[in-house]
């Protein structure tokens, strides 16, 4: 993770605030492959029943979130952070170091798994689904066919195994 331009020594709130922002926004914004990639893994830990075929066609359809979420939770992140850690720690945790942006975007992570970003971020995406439907349908249909080609690839073995059992018997 490169260090981000730290703020000078005596940075005020805004400055601090700009530099834990594009700290975490630099992580978050990553290539569609390594994006696609984690979608995957995400998915084979989650679901191990689709198998890495349709792991990885989910994953490359599933379309990235808006990047205005991001920020919008990145900023929140920054604010609270300012209002509840004490000014010379932020200081140390904005000194743009390799280890103190690793604490920061690691803090970010924890901050999203709170109970009220859980909420926060429920809501988001609800809000974006209503302003969007056709993103549902399209979610509804892209999951059916993936999870069918699955179910199908499965039966397929199944009966393909049955075969061979009933010619080792014969």
């Amino acid at each position: 993770m490169p260090p981000q331009s730290p703020p000078p020594p005596n940075a005020d709130d805004e400055a601090r605030r700009a530099h834990i922002r594009s700290t975490v926004l630099a992580q978050v914004s990553t290539t569609p492959e390594r994006r696609r990639e984690a979608l995957r893994e995400f998915l084979g830990v989650t679901r191990p029943d689709l198998g890495r075929d349709a792991a990885l066609a989910l994953a490359g359809n599933i379309p990235p979130l808006l990047p205005g979420l991001h920020e919008k939770w990145a900023d929140m992140f920054a604010a609270r952070l300012l209002e509840t850690v004490p000014a010379e720690q932020v200081a140390l945790l904005c000194d743009g170091s390799e280890e103190n942006a690793a604490a920061l975007v690691l803090a970010y992570l924890m901050f999203l798994e709170s109970e009220r970003m859980e909420r926060q971020i429920a809501a988001d995406l609800e809000a974006f689904r209503r302003e969007h439907p056709e993103m549902s349908t399209t979610g509804r249909n892209l999951i059916s066919t993936v999870l069918g080609t699955a179910e199908s690839a499965r039966r397929d073995k199944a009966t393909g195994y049955a075969k061979a059992k009933k010619a080792r018997r014969n």
